[in-house]
């Protein structure tokens, strides 16, 4: 297995060769797997592997970023000559520059956080056995009509980053994934749904049939789905798509937002924007969860912060360029491409679960909507004005009354968050930690 370091030190060793200031690159290398079964039978089986490097270059306060997947020295020689040469004509960024030493992580070692599942790799026949598995199961149940898919694949990939400034560090992770997608009914009646998870660790990932059960009953609660009524209504956003509604006010608070003055939370640091008593935390050290990592793509170390605290905005999340042109410190926040250079990006997010469950936010509802699929989006990054296509569950009573589908709901996201009620049932394996969220007042169209 290749060192991926003496790519990015190769790469660095060229780019200074070629006349740049200073650079940082990145290598990665991976395989996946996945297969695809239908009727009992192999349907589709991809496997993908190779080595990407990329390489940023910056000249001033000018840079470019060229990636390849060719790694003999010529081609590494001629990408950072080309990448020197778009950097000199590229506009000035007045807020560019690598991390000063003193930023730079000292804790580059990712083997606490168990990112890598050291069993063997499973073979094409282990995940075409529990892909079928699954699809048998969600067919054994009585009114599943067929299943759409079901998937089983595997991927992993190891990451180094270093930097002319001196910093050079690297992590790997794994990934093991299964789902299936059920139908019922026939023609303009059929509806469907789904069960799908994914873990870093082979041995905690649910079994097939558990899988293949799930999307059965999932499906078949959908079953003679219609339109619900008209009117204002609360709505309540299950924990399967609930970490959406927070996405949006985390893509607010992003920089590189903020900073082009398109974000609706651009003027509301310090002020209210969740329910008091409610914090988002972000935890980029969380021991066997997707999106942990040790450091960022800049180097800079990563840690713990909180985004909103008691329901108050706390801060934006920042790489160095944001940081620098909004005044203020990186969060370690940097992910980057082989092409692309640094931007804000998240790790693990969650938001303070409340006490009640899922059931007792239904019945506290009295009539309503239970969303569990979001579709399409119109929502505006200015105003937070928000409209998607849903489908879920009517309640009526405090009770859940019938499958829904082909409505929209609407409303303002501020307003909304600001008005949310946190159930207690959020799943604390996965990167985004978000319980089921029941809204006020949302203007349903349906019939």
């Amino acid at each position: 297995m290749r060192d991926l370091s003496d790519l990015t030190d190769a790469l660095l060793s060229a780019a200074k060769a070629a006349g740049a200031d200073a650079a940082d690159a990145i290598a990665t290398d991976g395989r996946s797997l996945s297969i695809d079964v239908r009727g009992g039978g192999l349907e589709h089986a991809e496997r993908a592997e190779g080595v990407e490097i990329g390489l940023r270059v910056l000249l001033g306060k000018r840079q470019a970023c060229v990636s390849a997947s060719d790694l003999i020295p010529d081609t590494i020689a001629e990408i950072a000559g080309r990448a020197v040469a778009m950097a000199r004509i590229a506009p000035e960024d007045p807020h560019l520059g690598l991390a000063e030493p003193a930023q730079l992580a000292r804790n580059r070692d990712s083997d606490r956080l168990e990112l890598v599942d050291p069993g063997d790799e499973p073979s094409p026949a282990d995940l075409q056995e529990a892909a079928a598995e699954a699809e048998a199961v969600a067919l054994g149940f009585d009114g599943i009509t067929q299943v759409e898919s079901a998937t089983a694949s595997f991927s992993r990939t190891r990451v180094h980053v270093a930097a002319t400034n001196g910093f050079s560090g690297g992590y790997a992770r794994s990934s093991h994934g299964l789902s299936c997608v059920a139908i019922t009914g026939e023609g303009t009646r059929m509806e469907r749904d789904y069960a799908g998870e994914g873990r870093i660790f082979r041995a905690d990932l649910p079994t097939p049939r558990v899988i293949g059960s799930l999307a059965a009953e999932r499906t078949l609660a959908r079953a003679g789905a219609r339109r619900p009524p008209t009117g204002a209504y609360p709505v309540l956003y299950d924990e399967r798509i609930s970490s959406g509604l927070i996405g949006h006010l985390l893509q607010a608070a992003n920089g590189a937002s903020v900073a082009r003055g398109s974000s609706w939370l651009r003027d509301r640091l310090g002020e209210q924007v969740l329910p008091e008593g409610l914090d988002v935390t972000e935890d980029p050290r969380r021991v066997r969860v997707s999106g942990s990592k040790p450091f960022d793509a800049e180097g800079l170390e990563t840690r713990r912060r909180k985004i909103v605290e008691k329901g108050v905005l706390q801060g934006w999340t920042l790489d160095l360029a944001t940081a620098r042109q909004l005044g203020m410190e990186s969060t370690a926040s940097a992910a980057r491409g082989a092409s692309s250079p640094p931007t804000p990006s998240l790790t693990n997010v969650a938001l303070t679960e409340g006490t009640a469950s899922r059931d007792e936010l239904i019945a506290a509802m009295g009539t309503g909507l239970v969303v569990t699929s979001l579709i399409g989006s119109s929502i505006s990054p200015t105003t937070g004005d928000y409209s998607r296509g849903a489908s879920g569950y009517w309640v009526e009573n405090g009770e859940i009354a019938y499958p829904v589908n082909e409505c929209t709901i609407a409303g303002n996201l501020p307003e909304m968050l600001r008005s949310i009620v946190p159930a207690n049932d959020a799943r604390h394996y996965l990167s985004r930690v978000v319980p089921s969220l029941l809204v006020e007042g949302l203007t349903i169209a349906g019939n």
